[in-house]
């Protein structure tokens, strides 16, 4: 009998109810606690924090930022220099000027990985600007700090005070904030007619007000340097330009403002005002394993490819061969195929030996190519531009060797002189091949006490070559700023520099394709060291032979072992006695 039909009608009526009403409670429950805003604060803190089913009420909080420095009376102003918002900055940030103290951004000073000598901007020779010890008030411009733009010395950034740091220059939100040419890193806060007797002026900025909105650094605040290097949007680095304010996905993947809209720090992760990875202390083949946030390795180099992606990032039918190709090739070569991407031109020669021609109007001569870009410039000779530019490919195992102001140099058997050297090679085990842009130089040089010379080629002075493009007296000034002696004699010499190529990662559609290294005369056909399947060079006609001669001769096996086996099966089959008869 069925178990209900064992109790009277009545009783299966109430057992019925009494289910029902239990189902009903259960049922219900749950929309009860997940509704923390019907219940009264009292209630949700009695809340019992090991039910499963607790929600964390969420509260409205507008802006990401805990601060509105807008309403802060520190920062109300007015502010007649940048020291003084500095100051203010600083009665609340008390550690904030004593970290930048502590960096490069500062210093312009890093220890070189081997050598463990000093290099850094202050040290280097180069080949765009050339040096920057007579030049310090143009430079500058491009420093975190201030300094005296009235006396027309440099003061050693050691000597400076804490509100000669520059807070605005990195955390400014209104894209207001710039620094003036030629006054030592200060922004305008007065009229101020530049050139000198020019009758072109350049306006003050409101202190105050951009002292009000700072935040967190944005791609424009770093670009406001890094973009620039070289004297110009894109000269330098070739990757990093002006493109990258706002970049679509076929530029960067990472930094695509409709895409995952990377900032700069995300990748040069950021604490205590330390960045994060440097020209100078390149991690050419990360082995710290993948980047996590507060993990130990993550106290050095967070800046690499493989410190987010791992040594085996492809996924797919094709993966097992592409990640093998990680431990010599690294991810920039395949994953940036050209440099100078997003309409901005990069230098790529410049030639000093040139300069000095005027126009018919006796001013320095200007020529432009067909997009307005100038191609010559009396103050400073003739320049070759590249857009979408292939790179050239190295070894590189991340140190580098610089030639400091006022080292020996003599050139090579090719008449060249390279200003830095990349260290590397197929067999160091620490070592892979790297894409670069090779910026090519023509500079002056002391032929009697064989050194690159320094000039003094930004100012307003009689010695200054950009103004009166007397290179006498322009070397003279150059060298004596940098305590060192020539012999009075000058020429031009060739030279080199050698960038990485490590932003503007494309889309994986338009990485290189394996046809375009693994070929003839393909990307990677100037690499010693590693046999590429395709190459010409890496082709060995008698290897081939071997290898097409054992390939026919096991086919020729297989083809004779068969027929063996075959015929013997046939002789069974036909024997008197077998399964067909």
């Amino acid at each position: 009998m069925p178990l209900f039909h064992r109790f009277a009608p009545a009783a299966r009526l109430g057992r019925w109810l009494r289910l029902a009403a239990v189902c009903a409670a259960v049922a219900l429950a749950p929309s009860a606690w997940a509704s923390p805003a019907s219940a009264p604060l009292s209630a949700q803190a009695e809340v019992d924090i090991h039910s499963p089913y607790r929600v964390v009420p969420k509260m409205p909080t507008g802006s990401k930022a805990t601060a509105d420095h807008s309403k802060f009376k520190e920062l109300q102003g007015p502010f007649k220099s940048g020291p003084e918002v500095t100051a203010a900055c600083l009665s609340c940030h008390t550690e904030a000027a004593k970290q930048i103290k502590g960096t490069i951004h500062w210093k312009w000073e890093e220890v070189e990985q081997d050598s463990k000598r000093i290099v850094g901007k202050n040290k280097v020779m180069n080949n765009f600007c050339v040096s920057t010890p007579s030049n310090q008030q143009f430079c500058t411009g491009c420093h975190v700090g201030y300094g005296d733009a009235k006396s027309g010395e440099f003061v050693a950034f050691s000597k400076r005070p804490d509100t000669d740091v520059d807070c605005l220059v990195c955390h400014d939100q209104t894209g207001k904030y710039k620094k003036a040419p030629y006054q030592s890193g200060n922004p305008a806060t007065t009229r101020i007619e530049m050139p000198p007797g020019s009758g072109k002026f350049i306006e003050p900025i409101d202190l105050s007000v951009i002292a009000q909105h700072v935040g967190d650094p944005k791609r424009a605040n770093c670009g406001t340097c890094h973009f620039a290097g070289g004297g110009g949007d894109g000269v330098k680095h070739g990757d990093l330009d002006s493109s990258l304010i706002n970049p679509p996905k076929s530029l960067d993947v990472h930094m695509a403002s409709d895409g995952l809209n990377f900032q700069c720090q995300t990748c040069h992760a950021t604490g205590g005002h330390e960045v994060s990875g440097s020209h100078y202390k390149l991690d050419a083949k990360h082995e710290g394993g993948q980047y996590v946030r507060g993990s130990q390795h993550n106290m050095g180099s967070a800046a690499s490819c493989q410190s987010c992606h791992g040594d085996t990032p492809h996924k797919g039918s094709l993966a097992q061969d592409l990640n093998m190709h990680t431990r010599n090739i690294a991810c920039q070569t395949c994953h940036i195929p050209e440099f100078a991407r997003g309409g901005v031109p990069t230098k790529m020669e410049w030639d000093y030996s040139k300069a000095g021609q005027r126009g018919p109007d006796g001013k320095p001569l200007v020529i432009k190519d067909e997009h307005g870009h100038p191609t010559y410039l009396g103050i400073k000779g003739s320049f070759k531009l590249g857009e979408n530019v292939a790179p050239d490919y190295t070894w590189f195992n991340g140190a580098v060797k610089w030639m400091n102001i006022g080292e020996n140099a003599v050139p090579n058997k090719d008449g060249v002189i390279a200003i830095n050297q990349y260290g590397g090679s197929a067999t160091d085990g620490k070592s892979r091949i790297w894409p670069v842009k090779t910026m090519k130089g023509t500079q002056p040089y002391d032929p009697d006490m064989h050194r690159l010379l320094a000039i003094h080629n930004a100012g307003f002075d009689d010695a200054a070559y950009w103004h009166t493009m007397d290179w006498q007296k322009s070397i003279a000034a150059g060298m004596k700023e940098a305590g060192l002696q020539w012999s009075g004699k000058y020429t031009f010499v060739k030279t080199t520099t050698t960038w990485p190529i490590t932003h503007m990662v494309a889309p994986k559609d338009k990485a290189l394709s394996c046809a375009q290294c693994h070929t003839n005369q393909g990307r990677l056909e100037k690499i010693d060291g590693i046999y590429i399947p395709g190459r010409g060079k890496d082709h060995q006609p008698w290897i081939e032979m071997i290898g097409l001669g054992v390939a026919g001769l096991s086919l020729a096996g297989v083809l004779v072992h068969g027929g063996i086996r075959s015929f013997m099966w046939l002789r069974r089959r036909d024997k008197p006695g077998s399964k067909k008869h």
